[in-house]
């Protein structure tokens, strides 16, 4: 299955929603598949919805937009777990979710743990440059198209919108382009960090 062939998908959701189950339907076995292409599409086709269910949820614009990630991030790991018992897009909710109440569980257990130690640690100028050094290697072993709107989020702290504005390129861009990108961070990272202690 190729790109092209997902931008008809892509084109036939904006037509008609009656046909969308069939067609999450079809989205969701080729990613099962490992078809990337048919990802991008789902992942076109819900960023966005996902976000703003996960707002609702935390109230926080921040785990929102992390949450959402995460979940499809799920999505791509456990496509092939689907198994019809339901329409995608409320397996898909059903993800987001748990994961947003996992989330504010998380962040308020950090709140509410963290000691003074903990917090000068975290604020560490060694240890941040540190990471912003291995941060930046990675980085630069990106595409361009991964590499840049990442760069804009961690160095710049810009939003999404901002980032697309920036890159005159839409948000679902933005996002499917991010979400590859960090894919391969979580790969790099680990990595580069090994090398610098075996050093």
């Amino acid at each position: 299955m190729n790109s092209s062939k997902w931008q008809s998908v892509r084109d036939a959701t904006r037509q008609g929603a009656s046909h969308g189950d069939d067609l999450d339907c079809e989205l969701i076995w080729a990613t099962a598949a490992g078809d990337e292409a048919a990802f991008e599409a789902l992942h076109s086709r819900y960023s966005h919805r996902v976000e703003s269910f996960t707002l609702r949820i935390t109230r926080r614009h921040d785990l929102a937009e992390e949450v959402a990630h995460e979940t499809l991030t799920a999505v791509w790991r456990s496509a092939a777990r689907f198994r019809s018992a339901s329409r995608v897009s409320t397996w898909i909710f059903g993800i987001a979710r748990i994961l947003s109440l996992k989330a504010l569980r998380k962040s308020h257990r950090a709140v509410l743990n963290m000691t003074n130690n903990e917090f000068e640690e975290s604020h560490d100028p060694w240890l941040h440059s540190e990471v912003r050094e291995w941060l930046d290697a990675a980085l630069a072993l990106l595409p361009e198209e991964q590499r840049a709107p990442l760069e804009r989020c961690y160095r710049w702290g810009q939003s999404c919108q901002e980032i697309a504005d920036g890159l005159d390129c839409s948000i679902n861009t933005v996002k499917t382009r991010m979400f590859y990108g960090r894919r391969k961070l979580r790969q790099l990272l680990p990595e580069l960090a090994g090398r610098e202690r075996m050093a």
